[in-house]
This record gives structure tokens, sequence and C-alpha cells, in this order.
């Protein structure tokens, strides 16, 4: 049972299935921080429903990164770490946009409540970010030189 568990969560792969698993995880993880601090800095702190999803966004993208870089993407601990942050950034701004674009059409001209909203349009950029980093990371894999 402990090495199932360590070969399913902790082992590193390249499995694409198993990495998309555990991204589920992390991301649903991620989700309930960003998320919970959505409705805290709405409902408790009084600030606009766009800003407090900024700042939820932020605390869950860096839930994500960590958990992501310990459990997900075993190519990351091979980067030059001021490209992988650049790459993590890039890919978390055009996350963030995405959210704050879908928040404000699904809220503000659809009408749907902010917290309906704000489930669909996590799921939306969950997808987004996956592929995207998938992407990246496959690319700079094929751009590196190959070690004797």
């Amino acid at each position: 049972m402990k090495n199932l568990f360590y070969k399913i969560v902790l082992e590193k792969t390249e499995n694409i299935k198993l990495q998309f698993f555990r991204y589920l995880f992390v991301g649903g993880f991620a989700a309930i921080v960003n998320i919970g601090s959505l409705f805290i800095f709405k409902e408790w702190l009084n600030i606009h429903y766009l800003i407090a999803n900024v700042i939820g966004f932020i605390f869950g993208l860096i839930t994500n990164y960590i958990l992501s870089k310990w459990l997900v993407f075993s190519k990351e601990n091979n980067l030059n770490l001021v490209l992988e942050f650049i790459t993590y950034a890039i890919i978390g701004v055009l996350g963030l946009g995405f959210d704050t674009l879908f928040m404000w059409l699904f809220t503000s001209i659809l009408g749907l409540y902010y917290m309906l909203s704000k489930i669909i349009s996590t799921g939306l950029v969950f997808i987004w970010n996956f592929f995207a980093r998938k992407a990246i990371y496959v690319l700079i894999d094929k751009l590196q030189p190959i070690s004797p």
C-alpha cells in the first residue's frame, strides 16, 4: 500500500495521465484556497468582487506553484530557476487575465452569482494552466542540448 501511494503521489513521472491526476488534486486544493480567499475578501472585508478575485487568485496560484513543483512536474527541477519563474509567471498572468475576464463576463454581463462564476472560471483556467505548463516544459525539454 505504501509503495502504491508513493508511486501515485510522490514518485517523479512523465506519464501525462498521472501528472493530470496529480494536477487535478493540486488544482483542487489550490481552488479551495482561491475560492475561499475570494469569499473572505468579498463577504467579510467588503472588497469588490473583481479585486477580491485577483487577491484570491494570487493566493491560489502560490499554493498551486508550490504543490505542482513538489508533486506534478518533475522536469521543473531541471530548469534554470529564473526561466522556471518566468514561465510560471507568464502562464499565471495569462490565467489571471482569463479568470478576471470570465468573472466579469459571467457576473456582470450574464448576471450569475459571483461564486458560481468563480467555479466555472476556475474550471476553465485549470485546463489552460495544465496544458500551457505541460507544453512549455515539453518545448524547453526539446530545446535543451542532449547531455553526453
